[in-house]
């Protein structure tokens, strides 16, 4: 990173204050006028606006002059997604990662940060309130779990035999089809998967800031996305990256909150990213 210090503790603390505060005192208490239409089938609460207001406010305190990227305050300024590119230092911010979740009642919304540097995350932090837990990684430093180190991820994906891969237990995880080219989705749900990957779900959505420490903590091994805004991927890429895991586009490139692509597979190893790509037949590898 460039610049001074950054405290990371002091945004470790942040993100679990408005959580506590903002988040969770709504959990399952929405009332009218709370839930709107933000897009095509997308919504956005009074928290998601709330808590973003808030992660604004003390990151530009804890870091005067660097700039935040929220997702609602994109949503209503998309240039401010040019700022990953250029900037030394920017925060990317998702006040309520599983908006659709949290108007639902279930557990599985998160608050999540990421600081870039150069176009590449460096630390990133996943608050799950309604779990108790709160992920913090740092680029070199490992990632933690409510302040425990967490271990490294075992390999996943068998071994080379005389050339050929061998399959290795069946794979855990999920497939986010809902933003998927009509083609790419319609392949993937017209044929049956490979018997090692039978253990995949497809679905519509998965709340990322869940799922990304679902696979950092070994409960699940394989993500695959195709919308990768920055905001719900950075935290968890380099959350995933520290214990040993791989956050790739299709075709090999290691993920940038910058690079604008499409298509995203999450693996706890190589080889495993290697064998959820190719027996998923992804376009661009």
């Amino acid at each position: 990173m460039t610049g001074a210090p950054i405290d990371l503790d002091a945004v470790t603390t942040l993100v679990d204050r408005v959580a506590r505060e903002v988040v969770t005192p709504r959990f399952r208490a929405l009332v009218a006028g709370d839930v709107s239409v933000k897009g095509v089938d997308d919504i956005v609460t009074v928290v998601d606006t709330e808590a973003e207001a808030a992660l604004v406010a003390g990151l530009t305190a804890i870091a005067p002059g660097v700039p935040v990227v929220g997702e609602e305050g994109t949503s209503a300024d998309a240039g401010r997604l040019d700022v990953l590119a250029g900037a030394p230092l920017a925060w990317v911010v998702d006040p309520l990662d599983g908006t659709r979740a949290f108007v639902e009642g279930s557990p599985d919304h998160a608050v999540m940060v990421g600081l870039v540097a150069d176009g590449e995350v460096v630390a990133g932090w996943i608050c799950l309130p309604a779990h108790g837990r709160t992920y913090v990684a740092e680029r070199g430093s490992g990632a933690f779990c409510n302040g425990e180190r967490l271990p490294r991820l075992g390999a996943r994906a068998g071994t080379a035999l005389a050339g050929a891969l061998v399959a290795g237990p069946a794979l855990r995880g999920g497939v986010a089809t809902g933003w998927m080219p009509p083609q790419v989705r319609d392949g993937l749900l017209a044929r049956p998967l490979p018997a090692d990957l039978a253990g995949l779900t497809l679905g519509a959505r998965i709340w990322a800031g869940h799922a990304y420490a679902q696979v950092a903590s070994g409960a699940t091994d394989v993500l695959v996305y195709w919308r990768t805004w920055p905001w719900d991927h950075a935290p968890g890429a380099v959350l995933v990256r520290e214990v040993g895991g791989v956050v790739r586009r299709p075709d090999g490139a290691e993920y940038r909150p910058s690079d604008g692509a499409s298509g995203l597979v999450v693996a706890p190893d190589e080889a495993t990213f290697v064998r959820v790509r190719d027996g998923l037949d992804l376009p661009g590898r």
